[in-house]
C-alpha cells in the first residue's frame, strides 16, 4: 500500500494540454503587451491642449450648466436646454440648438 508510482513521463493527452496552455499564456501576455504599446503610441504628448476663452457673453438671463470645446469652436449648455455654439477665435455665436425633450 505504501508504494509511490515511478516518476516517468507524462501521458500524451496531459502533454498537449500543458502545451496548449503555455501556448496559451504567451499569447496572452503578447496581447496585452500589443495592447500597451498602443496606448502608448496613440496617446497624445499633452502639449495639444487648446486654450479656454477670458470670457464668454451669453445671452440676457441665461445660466451655463456644461461646456465643451472642439478645435476650432466652443459650446455651452444653458439651463434653458439649449446648446450655444461659439467660435473660438471670435467668440462670436455661430449657432443656437434647441434640445427637445
Amino acid at each position: 500500500m505504501d508504494e509511490t508510482p515511478e516518476p516517468g513521463e507524462l501521458p500524451p493527452n496531459l502533454k498537449l494540454l500543458k502545451t496548449l496552455v503555455t501556448l496559451l499564456m504567451v499569447t496572452m501576455i503578447g496581447g496585452f503587451l500589443v495592447i500597451v504599446a498602443l496606448f502608448v503610441i496613440r496617446m497624445p504628448g499633452g502639449g495639444g491642449t487648446l486654450p479656454l476663452p477670458d470670457t464668454i457673453s451669453l445671452p440676457e438671463g441665461t445660466q451655463a450648466t456644461a461646456f465643451t470645446r472642439g478645435p476650432n469652436w466652443f459650446a455651452v449648455v444653458t439651463g434653458d436646454d439649449r446648446i450655444l455654439i461659439y467660435d473660438a477665435a471670435t467668440g462670436d455665436l455661430r449657432q443656437t440648438v434647441q434640445i427637445t425633450r
